[in-house]
């Protein structure tokens, strides 16, 4: 079982928040409000959140020397413990304002774990963030000690000076990691297994992807009548919950609520997540939930559809089709709504607008899933050996079988409507099953 990560409450914590603006920031005061609700989420008092401009990144610090005066004299009166920098720091860039302003230091990437490492419940979910974070800590490995002392160390970002030399940090993360690396191979085996027992039951599946508190998980506790943590907080859900619907059709579909994605998500985190995020690229269609009432909306889908590619390279995994819902229309006025509703009628991929909260629009949502997953059924012919009553019994379970007859003394011929998914499914546990189109067959024989 995976230690607990956070050892000790990180409440005791004055925070400052500091968003480096280099460039142009496309989001600046939205992206600054996130990040603030992230360091509340952590449980951290946020003394004050700024922007900084930052016109020459300095190599050593990212800020000049004015600009730290000026943070390090507002946190003093602020009475500030620990600076979060909304941005990515190298590991000497850390350790050097860490030297200057003699407090601790945590980035974007360091903050996200941090609330990872609290809102994972599951061993495996621990497993995944002490991942993470070993990867993490592995690159934050630098010369800072003086004799047998160091800034940083240990395994909470928030914690105290460590005492161990490079050398053995660097072995005893590396050994940690081929650890946490052999665990989490296991986990991936075994959720494959579990995808191929969906598979045998014929259920196929569906992920809901999007960005962190989009209503991902209250929209699957409408979809599904469960009560998985449903909170408006970032991250709240971490573990993947996977519960079967029934479609209009009567025939089951398999759901499952994953983890939120944000701005910036850390490539330690895909990587230790992978065997979770896998469960999405290996559904039949992807649920893209946003909330189609914030104001960056367009920016945060950008966001999702950037990070899906991530993961696509990442596992070498294709990405499903994808269907939009337009989450959260209930707190729109009425001209936003019409206007919405004249751009979904043209927008790709296909748009559902619903609310979760409410359940306005989850039984289209729910027809519009069913038409996705078995968007290319068609009449197709099925041999089977008349011995396999397994075969037999699962096509009439799972899909709609329109006759059947003997062929010869040992072959059964089945015609029924089979998406490519039930084909794939069916020649899973039955490899023996020969299938043809049925339309290509009458075809043939029409040219004959």
């Amino acid at each position: 079982m995976a230690r607990e990560l956070i050892e000790r409450s990180p409440r005791d914590e004055v925070a400052a928040l500091v968003l480096p603006i280099i460039g142009r920031e496309r989001r600046a005061g939205s992206r600054l409000e996130e990040s603030a609700g992230l360091v509340e989420a952590l449980g951290v008092k946020l003394a004050f959140a700024e922007q900084v401009h930052v016109r020459d990144p300095n190599p050593a610090r990212l800020f000049g020397s004015g600009q730290l005066d000026a943070l390090l004299q507002k946190m003093t009166s602020e009475h500030v413990t620990l600076l979060i920098v909304d941005g990515a720091l190298t590991p000497v860039q850390q350790r050097n304002l860490e030297t200057a302003l003699r407090l601790k230091v945590v980035d974007r990437t360091g903050l996200i774990l941090e609330i990872f490492g609290l809102r994972a419940r599951t061993a495996e979910g621990r497993l995944q963030v002490e991942m993470a974070r070993s990867l993490y800590e592995r690159s934050r490995l630098v010369r800072t000690w003086t004799h047998l002392e160091r800034q940083r160390g240990g395994f909470g970002f928030l914690g105290g000076p460590g005492e161990t030399q490079l050398e053995a940090d660097r072995r005893m993360l590396d050994k940690r990691i081929a650890g946490f690396r052999h665990d989490l191979d296991d986990v991936r085996r075994t959720r494959k297994l579990q995808r191929e027992g969906r598979a045998r039951r014929g259920a196929p599946v569906a992920a809901l992807v999007g960005y962190t508190n989009s209503g991902k998980s209250t929209l699957f506790n409408r979809l599904t009548s469960s009560d998985v943590l449903a909170a408006d907080m970032p991250f709240a859900t971490l573990d993947p919950t996977a519960r079967e619907i029934v479609a209009a059709s009567g025939r089951k579909i398999a759901l499952i609520d994953t983890v939120g994605f944000i701005t910036d998500l850390p490539t330690h985190l895909i990587a230790a997540f992978r065997a979770t995020l896998e469960e999405a690229m290996e559904a039949d269609i992807l649920v893209h939930v946003r909330d189609i009432a914030h104001p960056d909306t367009e920016s945060q889908a950008e966001d999702v559809y950037g990070i899906l590619e991530q993961i696509s390279a990442e596992t070498g995994l294709s990405r499903p089709p994808v269907i939009e819902v337009w989450n959260k229309i209930d707190i729109l006025p009425a001209p936003a709504r019409a206007l919405l509703m004249t751009r979904a009628e043209t927008h790709s991929p296909p748009v559902v607008m619903a609310s979760a909260l409410t359940g306005e629009g989850v039984e289209t949502l729910l027809f519009e899933i069913e038409n996705q997953v078995f968007r290319n059924r068609r009449l197709r012919t099925v041999t089977l050996r008349a011995s396999d009553g397994r075969a037999r019994a699962w096509l009439h379970k799972n899909c709609e079988v329109q006759s059947e007859a003997m062929a010869g003394d040992a072959d059964l011929t089945l015609l029924a409507y089979m998406s490519d998914t039930d084909v794939a499914r069916l020649m899973a546990f039955a490899p023996d099953a020969r299938i043809s189109d049925q339309a290509a067959l009458t075809a043939g024989s029409d040219s004959a």
